[in-house]
């Protein structure tokens, strides 16, 4: 049994993890509403939150389960991340390690989320098998990755962005169309009831082979397109702007996995991070595996935001990932990469 905690942002969380079931409980503190008030995250709130909220959540798991006679070990986000959010995850981890005389691992954000689409095989690990090797796409506000997956479980970075991520774009889109933070899911919404096609925004890198992606210039070609049109303009075209925006992301996106679908036999494609929970863009790539016949596996939607579920999956199946690989109690570096974890 591992405890899994999650506090590299502004999500307080905890989560149990039985290697045999899978996930037997979570416990979350969101501060979306806090952050809201300011228009994005800041860190030193995100940190006072996370130093309230640990404490009721530890609570709250322990009136359900004895997680000091079951949990054997702990597994932390130890980096990438706001540092003073991961040093609090960090001593929470720590300080219960020494309490119960149990290993405490780090665990890279990232590797969690790249393999947070195979959590539907934790009860049958054998399965792992038949998807490597495994193409998988990262999308979230702080990063945009496309990357390899080996059969012994190793990652290769094939391509990430250049500038914005595609998660930060969509948010930054939004903020420019009027829509409060975080405005990425609710562009979507509003996305729904326009046409895609009624306005031509920039999909970068389509004809090189490389797997960059970049968009910054696609936030920079709505607020050009803004500045031409009058409020009353905007009002009534904002559903057709909305959907053509993010159709230009969706778009970048998917082309870009498609060559590298059709360019190397990958046996399945993983999607995961923030972005993952878009539909549109879960659809397009589902139709490009199905058309090149590639298992898709996407990260449930309650799995693709920052959560401990996926770190303390990650902790029992990615052990190229844990940090210190050798047990003992974690030391702190929040600059981590998703290819490697230093010794």
């Amino acid at each position: 049994m591992i405890l899994g905690i999650e506090s590299s942002c502004d999500e307080s969380a905890l989560a149990l993890f039985d290697s045999k079931i899978g996930v037997v409980g979570e416990w979350v503190h969101t501060q979306i509403a806090k952050h809201a008030e300011y228009g994005g995250v800041v860190p030193d709130l995100a940190v006072r939150q996370h130093l309230n909220n640990f404490f009721p959540l530890l609570d709250m798991a322990v009136k359900e389960h004895d997680l000091r006679q079951s949990v054997s070990q702990i597994g932390v986000t130890c980096g990438p991340g706001l540092i003073g959010c991961l040093g609090v995850g960090l001593s929470v981890a720590k300080t219960l390690g020494n309490l119960w005389d149990i290993p405490v691992y780090g665990v890279n954000h990232l590797r969690g989320h790249a393999f947070s689409p195979f959590m539907k095989f934790s009860a049958n690990p054998s399965n792992w098998k038949q998807c490597f090797p495994h193409l998988g796409l990262l999308v979230s506000g702080g990063n945009t990755l496309l990357f390899e997956i080996h059969e012994d479980r190793s990652i290769q970075v094939i391509g990430k962005t250049r500038d914005d991520a595609a998660g930060e774009a969509l948010d930054k889109g939004a903020k420019l169309l009027g829509i409060p933070y975080p405005g990425g899911a609710e562009l979507e919404q509003r996305a729904k009831e326009g046409d895609p096609s009624a306005y031509s925004f920039p999909r970068a890198f389509q004809s090189k082979q490389d797997g960059d992606f970049s968009f910054s210039g696609l936030k920079t070609s709505l607020l050009y397109t803004l500045q031409k049109m009058s409020e009353d303009e905007i009002s009534s075209c904002h559903a057709n702007l909305c959907a053509s925006y993010q159709e230009a992301a969706i778009d970048q996106l998917s082309k870009k996995c498609f060559q590298f679908i059709k360019k190397k036999s990958y046996r399945s494609f993983g999607l995961s991070g923030g972005v993952a929970n878009n539909q549109g863009l879960r659809n397009r790539l589902e139709e490009i595996c199905l058309e090149n016949e590639v298992m898709f596996l996407a990260a449930e939607k309650k799995y693709t935001g920052d959560n401990a579920a996926m770190i303390a999956h990650a902790a029992h199946h990615d052990p190229n990932g844990l940090w210190p690989n050798d047990g003992g109690i974690l030391n702190f570096n929040p600059g981590l990469t998703l290819e490697n974890i230093p010794a």
